[in-house]
């Protein structure tokens, strides 16, 4: 199992994003400790990956609600491979998605994708393999590197949520790959850790009020 992951401003990981971000540090002293645990299932992460593709988290999270009752509590290849398309289709996701996850559990149960290797690859090999599957994307594949591998230097700036709170935190609304790479340059290398208090301040509703540093 997973070992449950802990940060705090006793962390050296987060002194050294503090020490290098006072706007991110107000953040991480607003947010407190952080307690967070990899994900195990790989295939179940990005089954839930393709379907929350250009959905809300809310419309999201019920579409999985109702494949994992389709699959009798788990997301696995065997259970997926028993269930027509049709009552896939049915929890509410679009024919293409349906596609997208018969080719991901089609490439595991060949062996064209095998977890043990790619999760010993570096970043951005683990990019390249999983992006050969159609359905996909970079954004996909950097949510994995976080949320499964628990990588610590990944910036996610195609993530819709991430640029929502990035874009609160600097006060901007340029979400350009190259500004958000470079104002973003400072975390390296626990980019991942920052991703995740931002997360943190979206989801906790600190970005509904204005970012002010020093009040």
């Amino acid at each position: 199992m997973s070992e449950v992951i802990r940060v705090s401003t006793d962390s050296d990981e987060i002194k050294y994003l503090c020490c290098r971000d006072k706007r991110l540090a107000k953040v991480i002293h607003m947010i407190g400790p952080i307690t967070y645990k990899p994900y195990e299932n790989e295939y179940s992460f990005l089954v839930q990956q393709i379907i929350g593709q250009m959905l809300g988290n809310k419309v999201a999270s019920k579409i999985t609600e109702r494949l994992v009752a389709l699959c009798d509590g788990e997301i696995t290849p065997n259970a997926i491979r028993g269930i027509d398309d049709s009552l896939i289709k049915g929890t509410g996701m679009s024919m293409p998605k349906v596609q997208y996850i018969r080719n991901l559990t089609s490439v595991i149960e060949n062996g064209e994708l095998q977890f043990e290797t790619i999760n010993g690859l570096d970043d951005r090999e683990v990019i390249k393999e999983l992006t050969k599957i159609k359905g996909i994307g970079e954004w996909t594949a950097k949510m994995y590197l976080i949320f499964v591998l628990n990588r610590m230097n990944v910036l996610p700036y195609e993530d819709m949520a991430f640029l929502q709170a990035y874009g609160w935190l600097y006060k901007t609304d340029d979400y350009s790959k190259g500004s958000v790479t470079k104002k973003c340059r400072k975390w390296s290398p626990y980019s991942s850790l920052a991703a995740r208090y931002l997360y943190k301040a979206l989801d906790g509703g600190l970005t509904k009020q204005e970012f002010h540093l020093y009040k």
